[in-house]
C-alpha cells in the first residue's frame, strides 16, 4: 500500500528531527558540546535503525546515510567517514563473494551437492540428511540464498517421485522436513565460517576496529563449527523424528534421478578443475593460516590477503586449454551483492560515531552491575535470537555488536564472550518466512504452512539458545587462549 510505504519513509526523518529538537541525551552529558555531538549521532542512528527495521529503503541505501549526514552535521570529516567503507573486512567480503560466484559459474556447487546426495542414500530420512548436508556445506562458502535456490528444484523433483497411493500424512511430513531441512541447514551452515554469512564478518570487523582484536578464519571455526554440528543434528532430529516423522515411505527412482542429474553435468573440464583448485587453496589457507604464521611469523598473511590472492587468480588464470579467456570475466561481478559491502561500511561508520560520542559507554552503564553474568548473557543472546526474526541479521549485528562490546567492558569480561554468541544467534532465524531468504524461498513452494514453520522454528530457537550460550563460553577460551590468561 502506497500510504504504508510513505509512512515508513517519513518515520525515520521524523524521529531524526524529533531527537535533534528534544535532545534527549543532554541529561547524560554535562558538557554542552559533548551533549550536542551525542544527540546528533543518536538522531542519525535512530533514522538508520527505523529504516533498517521497516525496510523503508534498500538496506545498502540506508547504510549510506552516515556518508551523507555525518560531514554535514560536523560529526565526522568526509575522509574519516569514507575510511569505514574501505575497511579490510570489506575486501574479505569481496573475495568471498568472488569465490562463490566462481563456484556457481562452473556449477561446482551443483556437483558437490549431487555427490553428497549420491553418498547418503535414498530412503526419506537419508534424503533429508543428504539435502541438509549438501546445503549446509555449500552455505559455508556461498550465500545461503543461492544455495537454497539451487537445492529447491532438486528437492521438488524428488517429491514428484512420490506415489499418490502412499500414506498422505507421511508424504506431507517428508515434504515439510525436506524443505525446512534445506532452509534451516542453509542458515546453520553459514554460521561455521567467517565468509559463510555477512554477520560473521561484520562481527570480525567490529572486533578489529573497536577492540583491536583480530578474529581469524581458523579460530572462528574452532568455536563455530562444533556448535554448527550440534545444531545441525538437532535440526535433523526435530524435523525427521520429533515433528514430521515419515514412517514407512518408499521413494522409487530417486537414486536414478540423482545420477541422471550428475550425468547432465558431464566430466570435469579444465576450467572446472582450476576453479576448484583456487577455491580449495583459499579455503586451506584460511583454515591453516595460523599454523603457517607460527612457522613464518613475518609472512604477513591475513584473511583479506588470501581472499584477494584468490580473486587475482580467478581473473588471471586461464579458463580453458586455449588460454584465450580467464577463469572468470569481470562481467560475473554484476551478480555480486555490492549492497552488503555498503551495509558493512555504514554499520562500521555508525558504530565509530556512537563510540566517539560516548553513547555506547552510556548504554553499557545501564546494565545493572548486580546482575549475574549468566543472566545478562542469556538475555542478550535471546534478544539477538528473536530480533533476527523481524529484521536483517546484518543490520542487527551492526547495531548490537558495538553495544555488546560496551556492556562487556562495563561488566569486566572480554567482548568475545558476549559478541560471539550474539553473532551466532543472529543467524538462527527459523520461525518466520520473512525472517531470512531461505525460509521465504521454501515457503514459496506452497508445501509448507505458516504454522508448521513457526512450530519447528520455535522449538529450534529454544534449542539454539540452550546450545549456543554454554558451548560458546566453553569453546572461546580454547580458541582464543590469550584472553583466558
Amino acid at each position: 500500500m502506497a500510504w504504508w510505504r510513505v509512512f515508513r519513509q517519513i518515520l525515520g526523518p521524523a524521529i531524526f528531527a524529533l531527537i535533534l529538537i528534544v535532545e534527549p541525551l543532554t541529561m547524560w552529558f554535562p558538557e554542552p558540546d559533548a551533549a550536542s555531538q551525542a544527540n546528533r549521532v543518536l538522531a542519525v542512528g535512530a533514522w538508520m535503525l527505523v529504516w533498517w527495521i521497516l525496510e523503508a529503503a534498500p538496506l545498502a541505501v540506508t547504510a549510506l546515510l552516515p556518508m551523507l549526514l555525518f560531514p554535514l552535521m560536523s560529526v565526522m570529516s568526509p575522509n574519516d567517514t569514507a575510511l569505514h567503507y574501505g575497511h579490510p573486512i570489506v575486501f574479505l567480503f569481496f573475495g568471498g563473494f568472488v569465490l562463490a560466484l566462481g563456484l556457481e559459474h562452473y556449477r561446482l556447487h551443483l556437483r558437490i551437492a549431487l555427490l553428497i546426495l549420491s553418498w547418503t542414500g535414498t530412503s526419506p530420512p537419508r534424503l533429508v540428511l543428504g539435502f541438509m548436508l549438501a546445503t549446509g556445506f555449500l552455505s559455508m562458502w556461498i550465500s545461503n540464498t543461492a544455495t537454497t535456490v539451487m537445492m529447491l528444484p532438486m528437492a521438488i523433483s524428488v517429491l514428484n517421485l512420490l506415489h499418490s497411493d502412499q500414506d498422505q500424512k507421511s508424504q506431507s511430513n517428508f515434504a515439510v522436513s525436506l524443505l525446512l531441512g534445506i532452509a534451516f541447514s542453509a542458515s546453520v551452515g553459514g554460521m561455521s565460517t567467517l565468509i559463510g554469512t555477512p554477520p560473521n564478518l561484520v562481527f570480525a570487523g567490529f572486533m578489529e576496529e573497536q577492540v583491536g582484536f583480530t578474529v581469524s578464519f581458523g579460530r572462528w571455526m574452532i568455536v563455530a563449527f562444533p556448535i554448527v554440528v550440534v545444531l545441525f543434528v538437532c535440526v535433523y532430529f526435530v524435523l525427521t523424528q520429533l515433528l514430521f516423522p515419515t514412517k514407512e515411505l518408499a521413494i522409487s527412482n530417486a537414486d536414478e534421478a540423482i545420477q541422471a542429474e550428475r550425468k547432465k553435468l558431464g566430466a570435469m573440464q579444465f576450467g572446472d578443475s582450476l576453479m576448484l583448485a583456487v577455491f580449495v587453496s583459499a579455503a586451506g589457507l584460511w583454515i591453516g593460516k595460523d599454523t603457517l604464521l607460527w612457522f613464518w611469523p613475518k609472512l604477513g598473511l591475513t584473511d583479506t590477503t588470501i581472499a584477494l590472492f584468490a580473486v587475482v587468480l580467478s581473473f588471471v588464470l586461464p579458463g580453458d586449454t586455449s588460454f584465450r579467456k580467464p577463469l572468470l570475466s569481470w562481467d560475473v561481478t554484476t551478480r555480486l551483492p555490492w549492497g552488503i559491502l555498503l551495509l558493512f561500511g555504514g554499520g562500521m561508520c555508525l558504530a565509530a560515531a556512537l563510540e566517539d560520542a560516548g553513547i555506547i559507554s552510556t548504554m553499557a552503564n545501564l546494565v545493572p552491575r548486580s546482575w549475574p553474568y549468566w543472566i545478562v548473557l542469556v538475555l542478550l543472546v535471546a534478544l539477538a535470537l528473536y530480533l533476527t526474526e523481524v529484521m536483517s541479521n546484518v543490520a542487527l549485528v551492526g547495531v548490537l555488536i558495538p553495544v555488546l562490546i560496551g556492556i562487556a567492558h562495563g561488566i569486566k569480561v572480554h567482548p568475545l564472550y558476549l559478541t560471539i554468541p550474539a553473532t551466532l544467534a543472529s543467524s538462527c532465524a527459523f520461525m518466520l518466512p520473512m525472517a531470512t531468504p531461505p525460509n521465504a524461498i521454501v515457503f514459496g513452494s506452497g508445501k509448507i504452512t505458516m504454522a508448521q514453520m513457526f512450530i519447528a522454528g520455535f522449538v529450534l530457537n529454544l534449542l539454539s539458545l540452550i546450545i549456543i550460550v554454554p558451548l560458546t563460553q566453553l569453546l572461546i577460551p580454547w580458541a582464543f587462549p590469550a584472553i583466558a590468561q
